[in-house]
């Protein structure tokens, strides 16, 4: 038992010749560790077992291809294991799936996700055969060729849509076919030639790019597997102001991730810069000091510091949080501030007159150290010339 991309068995999936990393379902190709979730409850039995009305949770998590995961009653008590697969009731037929968790942690998640605890759950039917699962696996490897006969199908009817995954049911009756578009798709006559075509029922489904990018995974730039792919199951809007509050820059091409849409994790770290900015003044005009107006050039938020600039000079000089809100007092009074007079100067802060002229000494020093180095080479090269014409005497 083990799926395409390793050999352990965690997914359930029978192959002849798995390819993967084979380290015990941690394979980074997405095939065993696409979202996962352990069931720390598993080996634990409530305190109460056996008294009326605390039974074990009968309702049961599957995972299917592409991460999709549904609730399912357990109303014929099998004795399941997570990884095991199971035959569920569908629409019209039945389909294969995987068991991802039971037990209470299962009420927790129908809780989460706002599914109810009623008669429309539908109902886990058995535990598969060898048949049903050589079937399954025959019923898969039609998926790729249908894919691409399709994609060719919609090239030549000129749709403009993009056709990302196609999923058969087990019991080779049905097709679910995933597709992205930027407008509405009239593809009524499209499913009538694929349904002509391969003799199944069509269902089309429009998902979001974000959506196809985890269904069909990948690296991100920080080296990793995608969020989409791996854990991430809520897709929140990001906008540019997640990276302007983070003083990122706002280039597109490092900001978008495969899917072309700005990167999900610009969010992670948002509301920690959010809360650190409270302090931080609002600079939105140039400063005036005594010795002209500064310039705002960088914002380092955690160490509530702010590097300006003065107009016609490259130097950046910082300033603490609390000097900066002083300074802008004294703006609002029509004032300039002098930083050498009024403040001390801290020690983040450069004075640039003892700075220059700092510069000025060692270039000094470091330019006369040089003469001394030629004058002894020179001498030492005249004294061993000598020694070499007395010697030759």
């Amino acid at each position: 038992m083990g799926c395409g991309s390793c050999a352990t068995g965690s997914c359930g999936t029978v192959t002849a010749a798995p390819a993967g990393c084979k380290s015990n379902g941690t394979c980074g190709t997405g095939g065993c560790n696409k979202l996962n979730s352990f069931d720390w409850l598993s080996n634990m039995e409530l305190p109460a077992m056996g008294i009326a009305g605390s039974e074990r949770f009968n309702v049961i998590e599957v995972k299917f291809k592409g991460g999709r995961k549904e609730f399912f009653r357990n109303s014929s008590d099998l004795d399941l294991i997570t990884g095991d697969p199971v035959i569920v009731e569908a629409q019209s037929g039945h389909h294969l799936g995987y068991v991802s968790m039971q037990g209470e942690l299962v009420r927790l998640q129908m809780s989460k996700k706002k599914v109810k605890d009623d008669n429309k759950l539908k109902k886990i039917l058995r535990v598969p055969t060898e048949k049903d699962l050589e079937k399954f696996e025959r019923v898969k490897q039609r998926e790729l060729p249908t894919m691409f006969r399709t994609r060719e199908i919609i090239s030549n009817m000129g749709l403009k849509m993009k056709l990302s995954d196609v999923e058969f049911q087990a019991d080779n009756s049905k097709a679910t076919f995933y597709y992205s578009a930027d407008d509405r798709v009239d593809f009524r006559e499209l499913i009538k030639v694929i349904a002509g075509e391969f003799k199944i029922r069509v269902e089309m489904r429009q998902i979001s790019l974000r959506q196809e990018a985890s269904r069909i995974g990948g690296i991100g730039s920080c080296g990793r597997e995608l969020c989409c792919s791996t854990w991430l199951t809520d897709f929140k809007s990001v906008s540019t102001g997640a990276a302007r509050y983070q003083n990122l820059s706002l280039n597109p091409v490092k900001l978008s991730g495969q899917c072309g849409r700005l990167k999900c994790c610009l969010n992670y770290e948002l509301e920690t810069y959010l809360d650190a900015l409270v302090d931080i003044p609002k600079v939105e005009a140039p400063v005036l000091l005594q010795k002209g107006k500064a310039y705002l050039q960088k914002v380092d938020i955690f160490k509530k510091i702010m590097w300006f600039c003065y107009e016609n000079e490259s130097n950046w000089f910082p300033l603490e949080v609390g000097i900066v809100n002083d300074i802008l007092k004294k703006n609002k009074e029509g004032k300039a501030f002098d930083l050498y007079v009024e403040e001390k100067v801290e020690e983040n802060s450069i004075d640039f007159s003892t700075n220059l002229e700092n510069k000025a000494k060692g270039e000094a020093n470091f330019k006369s150290k040089k003469k001394r180095k030629k004058k002894r080479r020179r001498k030492s090269g005249r004294k061993n010339k000598g020694d070499t014409g007395q010697s030759g005497n």
